[in-house]
């Protein structure tokens, strides 16, 4: 089963590579209907408003890692107010002081690997274990290790269909997006950060730069 899964993800990875994002994504929908579901940063709410304008049965989940920004959490309530969709948000199996009490406090410095597997890694596979694919937001240009991303290709550990829709987009195509359908955005990227995460490994600065900083960790290890 496996093995013919992959081999329609890869095939469909080579006949949809340059088409349109939402052509990309009207394939996902149709192909595996409610087995697809959309995992969605709260960045902004592009692959979010894309599905919505095709389906509104398939679930967007959201890992409350409990470590995100005020804003972000703001966004994922405006965008599951704004829309019809099944928001789905997945939470660690410890909170961040049970966590300090097992590992203790300030673990995402400490081992930050372990800490992003804990409230990011687990939390995800739990919440997406129903499904047959997923889809996520990332993009080629956003860092050296996403260069390759395949528009649909096969996610090996948990043995599912990934898509990228956005995967060949510039920012300028994001931005594009947004305006034109007043798509709602997470407030931080206009106040100097570039990629949003847990605000303890966080900061102001260009793309993923600002992600872990002074380390040499460039991943969470979700994708």
């Amino acid at each position: 089963m496996d093995a013919a899964l992959k081999a329609r993800a890869l095939r469909a990875g080579d006949e949809l590579e340059g088409a349109p994002a939402e052509e990309i994504l009207q394939w996902a929908a149709d192909e595996f209907g409610t087995g697809l579901v959309v995992a969605a940063s709260m960045a902004e709410a592009v692959l979010v408003d894309m599905l919505a304008r095709i389906r509104t049965d398939i679930p967007v989940v959201f890992i409350d890692t409990g470590y995100h920004f005020a804003e972000t959490i703001g966004t994922r309530d405006a965008v599951a107010h704004t829309y019809s969709l099944p928001i789905i948000s997945a939470s660690p199996q410890l909170t961040v002081a049970g966590q300090d009490a097992v590992h203790g406090p300030r673990l995402y410095e400490s081992d930050p690997d372990l800490c992003c597997r804990m409230r990011k890694i687990v939390p995800l596979d739990r919440a997406l274990a129903p499904y047959r694919a997923w889809a996520a937001g990332s993009r080629r240009v956003e860092s050296a290790g996403r260069k390759s991303l395949p528009v649909v290709g096969w996610d090996q550990r948990r043995g599912k269909v990934k898509i990228h829709p956005l995967a060949t987009w510039t920012d300028e195509d994001v931005d594009r997006y947004v305006q034109e359908h007043n798509v709602i955005v997470n407030p931080l990227l206009s106040d100097g950060y570039e990629s949003v995460g847990c605000w303890p490994c966080t900061q102001r600065g260009a793309g993923r730069a600002g992600r872990w900083a002074g380390t040499t960790k460039t991943e969470c290890g979700i994708h």
